[in-house]
């Protein structure tokens, strides 16, 4: 893992103590207030796309969304802080590409530093993101001095990976066995863990003997030579991680809806099926608006998950877009609810909210 996380829960076990009920309390607590705190860019962000109306019906799908409450205290893992830092850097973009300021740059990209060293993965999400606002604002000097900032950010981390594995490793060196172990000849759909060192001796032995770097060159090796050899499973594995991702962890919706007895189940698997359909709906609106902040939103669905599609599908792994659908769903809703105040038509770039004045003033 990148060092953030670990480093603050070595804060909180250094003063409660080693894998100890109280700094369980501390870690859990830290993680609520990670959580409850993504309802501040969440807002500013969904003022900035579409006003008042959209920034309030976001901050309470937010409030009550089922993932958002259960991940943060479920397991002790950087999720609810990937997603604070997620859709900081959302709103951080709507925000820069209309700054000309070079400070608010170089605070753009150590933001971007801090996410990647929270959570690598929201590195598919630089391009996109950093590409759009200097396209859009046209200031590649300051775009320049962002990138360098991120570089800055994780130089390091990536020096100490070379000094510990003699290799470059820039954040992660575990790509390989995630790709591995979903792809390969027992690999199944819901993945419980099998074949992982931390869990198979054989495996974990083999880890020992090899050194990390070789292992995870073997595996990669493996997993690709599968892929490409069965299109058949993979392509079976492939859909079921998408079902997976989209409907909250598990890859039978249906199913698992008419036959469990449990409420709040029946309740978590719909709040994520209607969070994947309105954050479809709102990309589509979006762009059918004209807003020039669609590219930035369709993004995090769009370009996020594929890594998961290939390797494994949990449901914390998508909960650094998780507070992006929500805004997209609170998009879709608020074009749903009829209204005379309504304008369809938005404002050019660099007005602040995507909507037209009328519709600011009265959402």
């Amino acid at each position: 893992m990148t060092p953030l996380y670990p480093l603050l829960l070595s804060w909180i076990m250094r003063m409660f103590g080693v894998y100890t009920y109280n700094s369980w309390v501390a870690a859990v607590c830290m993680n609520i207030c990670f959580s409850t705190l993504v309802c501040v860019p969440v807002y500013f962000a969904g003022k900035r796309i579409g006003g008042t109306a959209v920034a309030a019906i976001a901050a309470w799908l937010w409030a009550i969304f089922p993932n958002a409450i259960l991940l943060s205290f479920q397991s002790l893992w950087d999720t609810s802080l990937s997603a604070l830092l997620g859709i900081s850097v959302v709103w951080a973009t709507l925000r820069v590409r209309d700054s000309k300021r070079p400070v608010e740059w170089w605070a753009y990209g150590l933001l971007w530093g801090a996410a990647l060293m929270a959570n690598a993965s929201l590195l598919s999400l630089l391009p996109p993101l950093l590409g759009w606002a200097v396209w859009k604002s046209r200031d590649f000097r300051n775009g320049a001095l962002a990138l360098g900032m991120v570089a800055l950010c994780c130089l390091p981390w990536t020096v100490r990976n070379y000094r510990v594995f003699h290799a470059l490793v820039p954040l992660r060196s575990v790509l390989g066995l995630q790709l591995w172990v979903g792809n390969n000849p027992d690999a199944k759909v819901v993945w419980l863990g099998e074949q992982h060192p931390i869990h198979d001796s054989s495996e974990r032995d083999r880890y020992v003997q090899m050194g990390e770097i070789a292992y995870m060159k073997e595996k990669l090796d493996n997993a690709t030579a599968y892929i490409f050899t069965h299109p058949a499973h993979e392509s079976q594995l492939i859909a079921g991680r998408f079902t997976m991702f989209w409907a909250g962890g598990t890859p039978h919706p249906l199913d698992d809806f008419l036959h469990s007895k449990s409420v709040w189940f029946r309740y978590v698997l719909i709040f994520n099926l209607i969070a994947a359909a309105g954050a479809l709906a709102g990309i589509v609106l979006l762009f059918r608006a004209g807003s020039p902040y669609s590219l930035p939103m369709a993004a995090g669905p769009i370009v996020f998950p594929f890594a998961y599609y290939m390797t494994l599908s949990l449901p914390r792994y998508r909960h650094p877009i998780d507070p992006t659908l929500m805004l997209l769903l609170a998009f879709a809703i608020w074009r749903a609810i009829p209204s005379h105040e309504k304008n369809n038509r938005l404002v050019p770039p660099g007005r602040g909210h995507a909507l037209s004045r009328k519709a600011r003033v009265r959402p």
